[in-house]
């Protein structure tokens, strides 16, 4: 077992569901059999969240709260979480009880065995959409195909890492993390528990669709850059393809009675093909310079407004959750 396990708990407008996240944590953990510290990270939430895991903090010592500036994010807020971390292993989960705590125990039982990093891995989605469901398993697959060989399929954050491929992780520079992708990219020995993830205890996804995008696209193009080599390719397949408008159209001069404007149609639709790939090509070599531009000027990820904590977590703190 670990000398000090620490929970690293991303928050942002979670008022409705902090109550419930307290009351399960202090029952399963006990099962834990060892010490534990709590890292709390509010995103710059807009609610009363912030003052209830203040609260939370005052009435538990092994409870800690960073306080970001304003909302940076999901994933800025899970890296300022491990870089507060102490412990000798690290999970990661969300606030809305769709990871469950209880998966904890086996973790840390894998963890035992000598596994740095224990990811839970999604058998069924609870409460999610379909499209949802869709987009995700198109996500991984694209990036497991084309991106990252090595990255689990129908993962998110909810994992166990150990201290020393944690020292690596919290190191790396990058302005954008994409975490997921940097555990799977730092190595170590790595093992998968399945689970089925449940709907929402409470409140709605503070992930919409434009997020969701966004962290696909940093997902993408932090790991690879193969969207440059496709608008190459895209380019010779346009040249390709106007050859063959050419040939079509020579030949339909030529073999039709129906009378057409003499170049209506190979204009129309060769300026219609090369407007679509200039314009994809423009817009991908423009995410990587924007991505160049963010990394240039070095501006942190996060910003800690402020760090609430009463002291150093102690062993067998159990009856301080009563």
């Amino acid at each position: 077992m670990p000398r000090l396990l620490s929970i690293v708990i991303p928050l942002y407008n979670e008022e409705a569901v902090l109550p419930l996240l307290r009351e399960r944590l202090t029952i399963v953990s006990r099962q834990w059999n060892c010490p534990v510290e709590y890292i709390l990270v509010d995103d710059g939430s807009s609610d009363t969240t912030l003052k209830m895991a203040i609260d939370w903090a005052t009435d538990i010592s092994r409870v800690k709260v960073v306080a970001l500036s304003r909302n940076f994010g999901h994933q800025p807020a899970v890296l300022a979480g491990l870089r507060h971390a102490t412990g000798d292993a690290v999970v990661v989960m969300d606030a809305d009880l769709q990871d469950p705590p209880e998966l904890v125990s086996e973790m840390l039982t894998v963890y035992c065995e000598g596994y740095d990093v224990v990811y839970a891995q999604r058998k069924l989605r609870h409460g999610e959409t379909a499209f949802k469901q869709w987009t995700a398993k198109l996500f991984y697959r694209i990036m497991r195909r084309g991106v990252m060989g090595n990255l689990p399929e129908d993962t998110g954050d909810f994992r166990l890492i150990g201290r020393r491929a944690l020292d690596v992780i919290c190191s790396l520079p990058e302005h954008s993390p994409f975490l997921r992708g940097l555990s799977a990219w730092v190595g170590f020995s790595q093992k998968a528990i399945l689970y089925d993830r449940a709907a929402r205890a409470a409140g709605t996804t503070k992930y919409t669709v434009r997020k969701l995008i966004s962290m696909a696209l940093h997902g993408i193009v932090a790991f690879t850059d193969f969207p440059l080599y496709a608008t190459l390719i895209a380019g010779f397949t346009a040249i390709a393809a106007s050859v063959v408008l050419m040939i079509w159209t020579i030949l339909q001069n030529y073999l039709s009675t129906i009378p057409t404007a003499p170049g209506w149609a190979s204009l129309i639709v060769s300026q219609s093909f090369f407007a679509g790939v200039i314009l994809i090509a423009l817009g991908m070599h423009g995410i990587y310079i924007a991505r160049i531009h963010a990394e240039v000027l070095r501006r942190p990820v996060y910003v800690v407004a402020r760090v609430f904590s009463l002291k150093e977590p102690e062993a067998h703190d159990e009856a301080s959750d009563e």
